[in-house]
């Protein structure tokens, strides 16, 4: 493929922004990442003509594809002619608070912002306000945003910073612990309990690979978080609406946390993060409560116009029948092709979330003729289970040089667009089709 566009386009981006990206994963691509010209249903066209099957989709916003429905632009349209934002209310966000608060079963009360990171920093002061504890868990490699909170490494004895910048004094009050691990979450809570304001994780490790939830996980941070009077968060950035349909991961894993945390598809695609929960925690922000949270472009009348209009559009269609059947679809055959081709390798994801796991510890098992058939699920009767990722660890020890340096330039070369690294999510949108599948399905037998 022709890419001298996009090489030029980077030349020019290196000397005005750093790395030439204005999002670090953006640049995970060597030499240079290609630059897209605009999106075309289910695919998109780089600046030098060239098209992709896109399974990024923004990194997961774009649930209905690049073409919006007619109700849809519509409706963005309409509010972006009115006037692009007025600093005062307005009824766009009290229509799509109402929506959220009738479907996702934790929202008796929610707050809109403007991304997911900014929404997982205003759900940890709130927590730690609510409780009046410090400490907060979060899962060794799971992703909340850009917050100092969070960008923490190591383990629970050993907590420090995973960028520059932060110091170490705030992740002495962060507790990392691996996922699907009941052993050191107890210990967590032994040693700490009484300091920790809240366990925060992601129903589905998303941004680490997709890692699924041991049976029983979810229920397991229910009853322990009750029992030591700490709150329950769950970071649906990524599931949100997109997992479990409506009443987003939650309802699918049958848990319901005191806080959720959203972004991506609340807002149609356009910025976004939000804030949901139980009405006595929620009360806590002010004006109503005394921990601050405030932002000049928070309800954005656009973004919330969009964001409704998307999940109206999902309710009354067929979107999540269309976008869960074309996930398992691609799920059962790259499951095929993998235990025929590369029998080491992990199918994982669910609903219209899949990835291909460079795992390689150890030997493939003997017969995987009884495997999970659509995306690991951590089925003990598996014959994949004592080799397929638990937690994030599990991930990075995963051959992610070959992914990103021979497979994902494979992969473009043959029109198929996946994610930069072997960590971020793929997703299916309702603009995609059956061919776009059995393109995508043909590549794949090709790269691996």
């Amino acid at each position: 493929m022709n890419d001298e566009h996009s090489r030029a386009l980077y030349d020019r981006a290196l000397s005005v922004m750093p790395g030439g990206v204005n999002s670090a994963v953006r640049a995970a691509i060597e030499p240079y990442p290609f630059f897209v010209q605009k999106g075309d249903g289910g695919h998109v066209i780089d600046a030098d003509g060239n098209r992709y099957v896109d399974w990024v989709l923004g990194l997961g916003p774009l649930l209905l594809g690049h073409d919006l429905p007619e109700q849809v632009r519509a409706e963005v349209q309409r509010a972006a002619s009115e006037g692009p934002m007025y600093g005062a209310p307005t009824e766009i966000e009290v229509d799509l608070a109402e929506f959220v608060v009738r479907h996702v079963p934790s929202v008796e009360k929610i707050r809109f912002v403007n991304s997911g990171t900014e929404a997982t920093t205003s759900a940890v002061r709130l927590a730690r306000g609510h409780t009046g504890r410090n400490k907060i868990v979060v899962m060794q490699g799971g992703y909340h945003g850009a917050q100092e909170t969070t960008l923490v490494e190591g383990d629970a004895d050993d907590p420090k910073p995973s960028s520059a910048g932060i110091p170490q004094s705030f992740a002495e009050h962060t507790i990392p612990v691996p996922f699907n691990d009941e052993d050191a979450m107890r210990a967590a809570f032994e040693e700490h309990g009484d300091d920790i304001a809240a366990v925060l994780t992601e129903p589905i490790l998303g941004n680490y690979g997709i890692v699924y939830p041991e049976e029983g996980y979810h229920e397991f941070l229910r009853e322990i978080t009750d029992e030591h009077g700490s709150l329950l968060i769950f970071d649906e950035v990524i599931t949100g609406f997109r997992v479990g349909g409506l009443g987003c991961a939650q309802s699918k894993f049958g848990v319901t946390p005191d806080l959720t945390t959203f972004g991506k598809i609340v807002g149609g695609g356009f910025p976004v993060g939000a804030i949901g929960g139980k009405a006595e925690i929620m009360e806590g922000f002010t004006p109503a409560g005394d921990v601050f949270q405030a932002g000049t472009f928070s309800g954005h009348p656009v973004t919330m116009a969009a964001g409704l209009e998307t999940l109206k559009f999902a309710a009354e269609n067929d979107v999540y029948d269309h976008v869960n059947g074309l996930g398992d679809r691609l799920r059962r055959g790259l499951t095929d092709i993998a235990a025929d081709q590369a029998p080491n390798y992990t199918v994982t994801g669910t609903d219209s979330m899949f990835k291909v796991i460079f795992t390689r510890d150890g030997p493939a098992p003997s017969s995987l003729e009884e495997q999970c058939p659509a995306g690991c699920r951590q089925d003990p009767t598996c014959p994949r289970y004592d080799y397929s990722p638990k937690n994030a660890a599990d991930v990075k020890n995963a051959d992610t040089d070959r992914w990103r340096r021979i497979f994902w330039g494979e992969m473009k070369e043959q029109g198929v667009f996946l994610s930069q690294n072997q960590f971020e999510c793929q997703f299916v949108s309702y603009a995609h089709t059956e061919a776009d599948v059995e393109e995508t399905l043909e590549a794949y037998k090709e790269a691996l």
